[in-house]
C-alpha cells in the first residue's frame, strides 16, 4: 500500500515505473520473437550448410535436416544468449531510467519549492536555469521555468506597487488631514479665529482629500475597464480649447503662458469627449505643476498618416531618462521626496494612458533631461465622419 501511495504521489516513481514497463514489454517481445524464429532459422541454417558443404556431410539424405539433439542444443544456446542480453539491457535501462527520472523531476521539484515560497509571500524567489539556453534550445521545462520567473517578476512588481500604494495614499492623506486637524484644534482652543482665511484653508484641504479619493476611484474603474466610451466624431481644436479654458485661470494665477497650435484642416477623431477631455486636463494640469512661473506650455495637434497626434510641451523641470519608462505607472513619482502639488502621485498619468489606449491610441513621454522641459504626446485614430462642430464654429 505504501509503495502504491508513493508511486501515485511521486512523479519520479511514475516515470521510473513507466520506463520499467516499457523495458519489460520489450524483453517479452524479444523472447517471444526469439522462440518463434529459432526453428525456422535453424532449419534454414542447416539447409544452407548441406547445400554449400555436401562433401563434409556425405551421409545426409534429402528431406528434413533437423536433428533433435542438435536443435535442442542450438535452441538452448540461443535462449541463453537472449536472456543474458535482455538481463544486461534491463540493468542498463534501470540505471538510465533512474538518472533520466531524476533529471526530469529535479527541475519540477525546484519549481514546486519556488511556488511554495511565492505562496508564502517571497515574491523575489526565482527558479535557477543554470546556463541560460537560447530560445531554440529550450525544452518544455526550460520554458516553464522562464514563464514562472516572468510570473514571479510581475507578482513582485505588483506587490511593490501595492506597498507603494499604501505608503503613497497614507502620505497623501496625512498631509491634508493634519492641516484640517490642526485648524480644528486651533479653532477649539481659541488660537485661530473662525474667519474666512481659516475656513478657506479647511475647505481647500478637504477638497484635496476629495480629489485624491476621486482619483483612486477613477483609477480602479479604468484599470478594470468598468466604463463605456461614447464615441462620436470630435473636432480636435474645440477639444483642446475647451480643456485649456478650464485651466486658464490657474495658468494666469501662476504666471505660465498657455498656447494652442492646430494644423489647418485637421480631421475629426472618433472618441468620448468627456474621457478625452479628462486626458487633456491631466496632461495640461501636470504641465502646469512642473512649469515655473514666467515660462510657457504649448498644446499642438497635427495629422500623421491615419492618426492625429496631440502634444503637450512644457518648459518645466524635465524628466531624467531613467524615469521616462515609468512615468505612466501607478503612483510613480520622479522625486520621491515631493508630494502634491509638487511631485504628484502619478494617478492622473496612469488614467490618461488607460483612456488613450481604450481609444485605440498610444501615449508616451519625452524629455531632454533636468530643467529641459517635457513633452507628452498621444495619438487618436482619424474619424471618417464630419467633425462634431456647433453651428457657431469653434469657441
Amino acid at each position: 500500500m505504501n509503495l502504491v501511495r508513493a508511486v501515485r504521489s511521486r512523479l519520479g516513481w511514475k516515470l521510473f515505473l513507466t520506463y520499467l514497463i516499457v523495458v519489460g514489454v520489450g524483453v517479452l517481445v524479444l523472447m517471444s520473437a526469439s522462440a518463434l524464429s529459432i526453428p525456422s532459422s535453424f532449419d534454414r541454417h542447416m539447409l544452407g550448410m548441406r547445400e554449400t558443404m555436401p562433401g563434409m556431410m556425405p551421409g545426409m539424405r534429402p528431406g528434413p535436416v533437423r536433428d533433435p539433439d542438435l536443435f535442442s542444443g542450438f535452441r538452448a544456446a540461443a535462449f541463453e544468449a537472449t536472456l543474458l542480453a535482455a538481463g544486461a539491457a534491463t540493468l542498463a535501462a534501470v540505471v538510465l531510467s533512474l538518472l533520466v527520472a531524476r533529471r526530469v523531476v529535479e527541475p519540477v521539484r525546484r519549481l514546486v519549492a519556488a511556488t511554495r515560497r511565492i505562496a508564502d509571500g517571497h515574491y523575489d524567489e526565482r527558479v535557477e536555469l543554470g546556463t541560460p539556453p537560447t530560445a531554440d534550445e529550450m525544452d518544455e521545462l526550460d520554458q516553464l521555468a522562464v514563464s514562472f520567473n516572468q510570473m514571479a517578476s510581475r507578482l513582485d512588481r505588483t506587490e511593490s506597487l501595492r506597498r507603494q500604494l499604501i505608503g503613497d495614499v497614507s502620505h497623501e492623506l496625512r498631509t491634508p488631514l493634519t492641516a484640517i486637524q490642526a485648524s480644528i484644534e486651533g479653532l477649539r482652543d481659541g488660537v485661530l479665529q473662525p474667519d474666512q482665511a481659516t475656513l478657506t484653508q479647511i475647505h481647500r484641504e478637504a477638497g484635496r482629500l476629495q480629489r485624491l479619493v476621486d482619483d483612486l476611484q477613477e483609477l480602479s474603474r479604468v484599470e478594470a475597464g468598468a466604463y463605456e466610451l461614447r464615441r462620436r466624431p470630435l473636432d480636435v481644436e474645440r477639444l483642446l480649447r475647451a480643456a485649456a479654458a478650464r485651466l486658464e485661470r490657474q495658468y494666469e494665477d501662476k504666471g505660465v503662458a498657455l498656447s494652442i497650435e492646430v494644423e489647418p484642416g485637421l480631421p475629426a477623431v472618433a472618441g468620448d469627449e468627456d474621457r478625452l477631455g479628462q486626458v487633456l486636463l491631466n496632461l495640461i494640469g501636470n504641465a502646469l505643476h512642473y512649469t515655473p512661473a514666467g515660462r510657457s506650455v504649448r498644446l499642438r495637434a497635427w495629422r500623421a498618416g491615419g492618426e492625429v497626434r496631440i502634444e503637450v510641451q512644457d518648459q518645466g523641470i524635465g524628466i531624467a531618462a531613467e524615469h521616462l519608462p515609468h512615468v505612466f505607472d501607478r503612483f510613480y513619482r520622479v522625486d520621491r521626496s515631493r508630494s502634491r502639488p509638487g511631485g504628484g502621485s502619478g494617478i492622473g498619468l496612469t488614467i490618461a494612458r488607460h483612456l488613450v489606449e481604450a481609444h485605440g491610441g498610444r501615449i508616451w513621454a519625452a524629455s531632454d533631461g533636468a530643467d529641459r522641459g517635457s513633452t507628452f504626446t498621444f495619438t487618436l485614430p482619424v474619424d471618417a465622419g464630419p467633425p462634431d462642430r456647433p453651428a457657431g464654429g469653434s469657441p
